[in-house]
């Protein structure tokens, strides 16, 4: 009797892993590998100091072309710009002051505008269309025809400079602003309506279903689901046409009127007529290099939110 009540009484056997229990060794954390110790070291403070310095070497031209802005032309023809931390009293504001006394110049800004903000509502407004049609709606030929699309932007703007001069000649708007837009629109199509195509057509189908049951037609389908879920998308699409447009000479060299020709061609044309007259080209470029820096960081939040969201698309 005691036999037995030993027996039900006893101790319950030791489980897998502790001392005592030879079945299963006790799991141990892997070593780290030398490239993950290399990478938690490189992420000190050492590392962010040199990305400081490299930082600092690459903005070092617009630095130097922001001081040669406020020197007058002899201190810039004597010494080097960073002779300013030196002598901090050779800063002087009367390179913008004459710069914006400047018809030629003052007047290249004003129709860089107005090239520039047309060019950029055009692509962004047909392109969303668009791409919202390629996406949503069926018609005949729709594979086939957005085929035709991606097709056009391997197309180079150089092999078109001539076949457009003569239609715009033919048209009758060569050499006017009307065709410097027109070109401008015509090129930033394509990657417009890839883009954007490929963003729309990421939207849930049920949610579209939705607003068509509740009554929604197309337009109204387009301008209140559509447009808000793209913002990021567009806005990048509009910065990155804005920049383009912006900065280009190319086009404008061939297309624009030489009587009020945009600030890079007026730039180019000041270095034709006087050749050293850094006074008036340095404010200017750099006039012309602040003004879409700033249209860029006013929509830096959209424009990173549109490139995230087609990483992880």
């Amino acid at each position: 009797m005691s036999t037995s009540t030993d027996t039900a009484v006893s101790d319950p056997p030791e489980p897998a892993g502790k001392p005592g229990n030879p079945g299963k060794s006790p799991r141990t954390e892997p070593k780290p590998s030398i490239g993950s110790r290399l990478a938690a070291r490189a992420s000190g403070g050492l590392t962010q100091v040199v990305l400081l310095a490299i930082a600092l070497f690459w903005l070092m031209p617009t630095i130097g072309l922001l001081i040669s802005s406020l020197r007058d032309s002899a201190d810039i023809g004597s010494s080097g710009w960073w002779e300013v931390f030196t002598e901090p009293a050779q800063l002087t504001l009367s390179n913008y002051a004459d710069l914006l006394g400047n018809d030629a110049i003052t007047g290249s800004l004003w129709t860089t505008i107005v090239i520039t903000v047309p060019s950029t509502l055009l692509v962004v407004v047909i392109g969303s269309l668009a791409g919202y049609a390629f996406a949503w709606l069926e018609f005949p030929g729709r594979d086939w025809w957005f085929m035709l699309v991606v097709g056009l932007l391997v197309v180079p703007v150089q092999v078109a400079l001539i076949p457009v001069s003569k239609l715009f000649n033919a048209v009758g708007i060569f050499e006017t602003t009307v065709g410097v837009v027109v070109f401008h629109t015509a090129f930033g199509l394509p990657f417009a309506v890839f883009l954007l195509r490929n963003f729309f057509a990421e939207i849930p189908r049920e949610l579209l279903e939705a607003a068509r049951l509740d009554g929604a037609g197309e337009i109204r389908l387009f301008t209140r689901v559509v447009l808000p879920l793209g913002g990021p998308a567009i806005a990048s699409l509009g910065i990155f046409q804005f920049l383009w447009v912006w900065n280009d000479m190319l086009v404008a060299l061939i297309f624009a009127d030489g009587g009020s020709p945009p600030i890079t061609v007026a730039l180019q044309q000041q270095v034709r007529q006087f050749g050293n007259n850094i006074d008036v080209l340095a404010p200017g470029a750099f006039l012309s290099m602040v003004i879409p820096l700033a249209v860029f960081f006013a929509f830096q939040r959209q424009f990173v939110s549109g490139v995230m969201a087609g990483a992880v698309k």
